[in-house]
């Protein structure tokens, strides 16, 4: 007879091993799941956080657009801001980064727990640029305009080319974009596609001009509705350069520097602080006044910063915002205190 051979494991050893074994798969299982449902109950607490936060931050940055716009309704409505538009008016003055809690009222005080958050912005006068839609007239380019634009580019070494790139695709452009609000208009051109309007100046991109040379001319150009004289009282040196005929760069620093020990109250008081230059001053091209601004608002919540920029019109008394951008947040390195 052969011997019988015993079994390594026993029938018992085999069901225990068996019964661990299944054990470990369940608290594995059971973990997973539980470590699956927790992440997503943290997922979801994190979302709704930054719901309140954007919404909270965006309802708060209202209320600042809305203060500037007060501002600019208030100055317009005042005395002082009869005759001219200036630096050195109240809504030139930036406001630097300030806890909002300053600006709470007494009721309303800062708690400690509470959120630190802080405001900053500035509101620009949007007519102390040379406005894009000047160089389109009677659905043309205008030639004295592309010529001013030309002296800028020239002031600031920018290439040409981009310029004349700029003024063949603004007309179609500017055309079509016009087609498209007038009613029952399906806002097609027979010559081809156009390329899209744009709305902000850092769109301008779309119709030639390199990021480069955008960068240079983004604190000297806007792009406004319609066509806008230059605010004399509020452009930089290049601009003033640029717009008034026969006024070099040099001269052009001089009368800035003028005008910051008194603003010109008119425009022929520009006129007889320019020089010969000035006596080519016309109102359809130079003022002393605006009717457009640019405001800009930046709130930090810890280290993350949230951006907005709004272009408002103010006719008479009464001040509209026709456009509101906001930027993608950014996050800081580490919280400013």
């Amino acid at each position: 007879m052969r011997p019988l051979i015993r079994p390594l494991f026993s029938n018992k050893q085999r069901q225990r091993g068996a019964a661990l074994l299944t054990a470990m798969l369940t608290v594995a299982l059971v973990a997973t799941l539980a470590s699956a449902a927790l992440w997503q109950q943290w997922r979801q607490v994190e979302i709704e956080i930054a719901e309140r936060g954007r919404s909270q931050t965006a309802w708060m940055m209202t209320g600042a657009l809305d203060w500037t716009r007060l501002i600019l309704r208030e100055d317009a409505v005042s005395a002082q801001s009869a005759a001219a538009d200036h630096l050195a008016e109240p809504w030139a003055l930036p406001v630097q980064e300030s806890k909002l809690s300053t600006f709470l009222s007494q009721d309303q005080q800062w708690r400690e727990g509470d959120t630190e958050v802080f405001l900053s912005g500035q509101i620009t006068d949007a007519q102390s640029r040379m406005n894009v839609v000047n160089l389109v007239e009677d659905g043309k380019i205008s030639l004295p305009a592309l010529a001013r634009f030309a002296a800028l580019f020239e002031r600031l070494g920018l290439p040409l080319a981009e310029l004349q790139t700029l003024a063949q695709q603004l007309p179609a452009s500017l055309q079509a974009s016009r087609a498209s609000q007038a009613p029952n208009s399906t806002g097609t051109n027979s010559e081809g596609p156009a390329a899209l309007m744009p709305q902000q100046t850092a769109q301008l991109v779309w119709l030639g001009l390199s990021p480069g040379t955008l960068a240079a001319l983004q604190a000297h150009i806007t792009l406004l509705p319609e066509a806008t004289p230059v605010n004399l009282n509020t452009a930089s040196a290049e601009v003033l350069s640029a717009v008034v005929p026969g006024l070099d760069l040099a001269s052009a620093r001089q009368a800035v520097t003028q005008r910051q020990r008194g603003h010109w109250a008119s425009l022929n008081a520009a006129q007889e602080a320019l020089g010969p230059s000035g006596r080519l001053l016309n109102d359809k091209q130079h003022s002393v006044q605006s009717r457009y601004f640019e405001v800009q608002g930046r709130m930090r919540i810890d280290n993350v910063v949230q951006q907005e920029t709004a272009l408002v019109l103010r006719d008479g008394s009464q001040v509209r915002m026709l456009w509101r951008v906001r930027s993608p947040q950014l996050r800081l390195d580490a919280p400013l205190q």
